[in-house]
């Protein structure tokens, strides 16, 4: 025959979902549906073909799905177990629909048209539309979770246990595969494994992983390290059902030395948060055929171990200075310095010891976490060179410091991840260096110029009202002992104003002429109008073209002045004569 014979075999077949709950599957998740038929066939018959519909009973306009077996079954008299393979469904309930096949030339079906026992008992008919649901697909939802295992800050340009915590989430994780992907200025320690241990609550109370007994699971002790291979490593089994944690050997690298900056502040700035965040793309694919992939990009902090500022403790007689330099530690780590030394900039030299010491030496010197330390070099001034060769030399000096860092990777920074050397100077390795740039001024010991504020008027400052700033400049000995310029009567000048205070009627920037002579004096006048009233930051007079350790202010120009709001006014109308 060259098209099959239809047959209704709703009294010899029968089928139903087997005893138990249904089958539950999540999102996106494949299965396999196991239905019960019960042949009323005296012999084994062979079907070529077999398949099932499933209605969902929360959308009835969607229709039928049908579930095919193509291989061929032998079908025995009485109960049969058959499974079926199950694509992904959408979410929702689903029950059994219409059986159908084909048996040689013959294909069959099985439909609902009339009643017989319950669905859990062996005289339920295939040809009774069941109520009870054999298939439960659930809605999207969460099944795993990414998150970083520290949140402190961990040390700039040295190799860090990075650690993810992966979480499942009431599904199984075996098989998973992890890729990781580091963002710009963060690289993959390759030489190094990844380790991965069983996370527990509270475990970052617990000493590193590298120093206490293995007590994990003898499957999970058996796993410590992991080799990446493209960027992606594969999850033990063990950690299929568990939360686990992987540690990575990650390097964050900055190409710029940190910078110090000037003490007197009540919180000395510290590294800018931005430049020391770097992110790690990471991609989870699970599942029974990988179906299932979570996505998320974690931001990891790094920083230097130390902030740095400095300050002139005490200036001798002799011409000397003690400055002290503060260390300010930045990690949640213990920080043990054994040397320090200083590279002077161009116009300072040491005084004490020729090697750039400090003045004393309490090494080594502990800083515990988030405390501060202090150094005292003992420095003096230095003959200045020429403006040519200072322009070749580095304007900063450096701050040179080698120490050591005791820390809990499950706390934040930690020693650095290092490899098992041989050789017997595995404590000299264990010493680290850090590199600070420090901007020393010349402080202002013998100026050849002084600026003087000038007295306000005694009446006050009114707003919308002109009053006269006024400044003195007075040369405090003859140009050409201290000054190279080719124009030694020409002062450049520049008044620096807020707009949202002030109003200029006048030139802010100029030239003025000044003798050469020791002595000599001249008035800078500029005329203003008070915009706001408070107290308020009044203009400022510079030079640009005298360096700042050649101006001594005096005297010296308020840091606030108080200006008083506009006087009433009134109005009023009279009759017109």
């Amino acid at each position: 025959m060259e098209h099959p014979v239809p047959l209704d075999v709703s009294s010899l077949i029968r089928f139903s979902g087997n005893q138990g709950p249904p089958l539950e599957l999540c999102d996106g998740d494949p299965g396999t549906l196991s239905v019960m038929l019960r042949s009323g066939f005296p012999d084994d018959i062979t079907l070529e073909s077999l398949s099932l519909t499933l209605s969902a009973t929360n959308n009835t306009d969607e229709g039928a799905k049908a579930v095919k077996k193509s291989e061929a079954i032998v079908l025995r008299p009485g109960r049969n177990n058959i499974n079926f393979p199950l694509p992904p469904q959408k979410p929702g309930s689903y029950v059994l629909g219409v059986l159908t096949g084909q048996i040689g030339q013959l294909r069959f079906r099985s439909h609902s048209s009339s009643k017989s026992g319950p669905a859990d008992t062996d005289d339920f008919s295939s040809y009774e539309k069941p109520t009870r649901p054999i298939l439960k697909v659930a809605k999207p939802r969460s099944l795993v979770d990414l998150t970083a295992a520290v949140s402190s800050a961990l040390l700039m340009n040295e190799s860090q246990w990075v650690g993810i915590i992966v979480k499942p989430i009431d599904y199984s994780l075996k098989g998973a595969v992890l890729h990781i992907d580091t963002g710009p200025g963060l690289t993959i320690e390759d030489r190094h494994g990844i380790e991965i241990e069983k996370h527990e609550v509270g475990s970052r109370k617990t000493p590193n992983l590298e120093n206490r007994p293995d007590t994990l699971s003898p499957v999970s002790a058996a796993i410590k390290q992991l080799i990446p291979e493209d960027g992606k490593i594969s999850l033990p089994d063990w950690t299929s059902n568990i939360t686990s944690v992987l540690w990575i050997p990650l390097l964050a690298v900055s190409d710029g030395l940190a910078k110090g900056t000037p003490a007197g502040t009540v919180v000395p700035p510290r590294q800018n948060v931005v430049d020391g965040l770097r992110t790690i793309a990471l991609k989870l694919d699970f599942g029974a055929s990988h179906n299932q992939t979570f996505e998320k990009t974690i931001a990891v902090h790094f920083t230097n171990p130390f902030h740095v500022s400095t300050r002139v403790a005490d200036k001798c007689n002799d011409g000397t200075l003690l400055l002290q330099v503060i260390l300010q530690s930045q990690v949640k780590a213990s920080l043990v310095i054994y040397d320090a030394w200083l590279d002077l900039q161009d116009g300072f030299a040491h005084a004490g010891k020729a090697d750039g010491r400090p003045a004393s030496s309490f090494f080594p010197l502990v800083v515990s976490s988030k405390s501060r330390a202090g150094i005292l070099f003992t420095i003096c001034l230095a003959d200045a060179l020429a403006k040519d060769e200072a322009k070749q030399l580095d304007p900063a000096s450096i701050l040179n410091i080698r120490y050591t860092i005791s820390g809990s990777r499950k706390l934040g920074a930690h020693s650095p991840v290092t490899e098992e050397l041989s050789e017997p100077d595995n404590i000299k390795a264990e010493h680290l260096t850090f590199r600070s740039a420090l901007v020393l001024q010349r402080p202002v010991l013998d100026p050849c110029l002084a600026v003087g504020f000038l007295p306000l008027p005694s009446s006050g400052i009114r707003v919308g009202q002109l009053v006269t700033m006024k400044w003195r400049v007075e040369r405090l000995k003859d140009s050409e002992e201290t000054m190279s310029s080719d124009n030694l009567d020409e002062v450049l000048y520049e008044v620096d104003i807020n707009s949202e205070n002030w109003m200029v009627a006048g030139r802010k920037r100029g030239y003025v002429s000044l003798s050469s002579k020791q002595g000599s004096r001249i008035e800078i006048s500029i005329l203003c109008l008070p915009l706001v009233a408070g107290y308020v930051r009044p203009p400022q007079l510079g030079l640009p073209n005298v360096g700042e350790t050649n101006i001594s202010c005096n005297p010296p120009g308020p840091h606030l002045v108080c200006v008083l709001p506009s006087p009433l006014s009134s109005s009023y109308c009279v009759p017109a004569a």
